[in-house]
């Protein structure tokens, strides 16, 4: 139980950090694919990723909630003690799973562009490229690398904590 309250913060910024490197990730290959093409119908074409976060369980952070409140009873049954709430010192899983989650989609959103000189064009000289806008990719990019940065800075910051409650 201690244990798992004292590493929760490590464990929902590595998550965090988890979720940006996905966003970086995924903005760097669309930049780097933004200029792929492919003939119509090839099952090679680039799709346009794009990251989509989620937060945890709200059931999970109550419960989780309710344990630890819970755990405060086992020292002293005076306190927080409320009729109807179980007493169980035990939170089954980690808290691992509250943090923020991610999962890569793809788009299937094409532009198209006149070059009738180029080996992937269309009887009609129409070149299909991945939709994918550059300045917004970019944007995403700088977003993930401050909150991946966010993310480390709270796990620093918890480092001195426990290294200072440790020196008392």
């Amino acid at each position: 139980m201690l244990p798992d309250r004292i590493f929760s913060t490590f464990q929902t910024a590595s998550q965090g950090m988890a979720v940006q490197r996905e966003k970086i990730s995924a903005a760097s290959q669309n930049i780097a694919n933004a200029s792929t093409s492919a003939p119509e119908g090839s099952p090679d074409v680039y799709r346009p990723q794009s990251v989509q976060g989620s937060i945890g369980n709200r059931q999970d952070f109550q419960r989780m909630l309710l344990d630890n409140v819970s755990s405060l009873r086992t020292t002293n049954p005076g306190h927080l003690s409320r009729p109807g709430v179980a007493t169980s010192s035990h939170f089954p899983g980690s808290p691992s799973g509250l943090g923020p989650q991610a999962h890569i989609s793809q788009a299937d959103s094409f532009r198209h562009e006149y070059d009738p000189n180029h080996p992937d064009a269309d009887e009609n000289g129409m070149v299909r490229y991945p939709d994918i806008d550059l300045i917004k990719e970019m944007t995403q990019m700088v977003s993930a690398n401050r909150l991946y940065e966010a993310n480390l800075s709270a796990i620093e910051a918890e480092k001195q904590i426990i290294k200072r409650s440790l020196e008392i």
